[in-house]
């Protein structure tokens, strides 16, 4: 019989500037840091239980690690749909230009911004998927 997993845990972004990255997702998104690894990154709470890591690109090349990547990556974060309106004004607010906004055939609506190492982000309400 095959194990199960629990979902996914934590998701890892790699960045230029840990710091700027950390008080981005901070301010935009209210995560806050739950561990720092000093140069070499941190990890920030991105709901119950699951972990945002934000690794500098490069930065485990000097110890033996896995963590490393490169390129912009893509990250969708849940929200209720009466929010959206609130999440739109917020990135104005902050000088955030969305780059597009979609209703998915199941109703959904996603709207797609970046954050400053480019990587593409989306808010995202129930009726993306089959199963959200």
């Amino acid at each position: 019989m095959r194990p199960k997993t629990q979902g996914i845990l934590e998701s890892s972004l790699y960045v230029a500037d840990v710091v700027r990255s950390a008080q981005f997702y901070e301010h935009i998104f209210g995560f806050r840091v739950i561990s720092d690894f000093g140069e070499r990154g941190c990890a920030l709470a991105a709901g119950e239980r699951q972990v945002l890591l934000l690794f500098k690109k490069g930065g485990s090349l000097t110890i033996v690690s896995p963590h490393d990547g490169d390129g912009e990556l893509h990250l969708a974060f849940a929200v209720r749909a009466e929010d959206l309106a609130g999440w739109e004004a917020w990135l104005a607010e902050n000088g955030i230009a969305i780059e597009e906004k979609r209703t998915w055939d199941l109703g959904g609506q996603s709207i797609y911004f970046r954050d400053p190492d480019r990587h593409l982000l989306e808010i995202a309400s129930p009726g993306v998927w089959s199963m959200y």
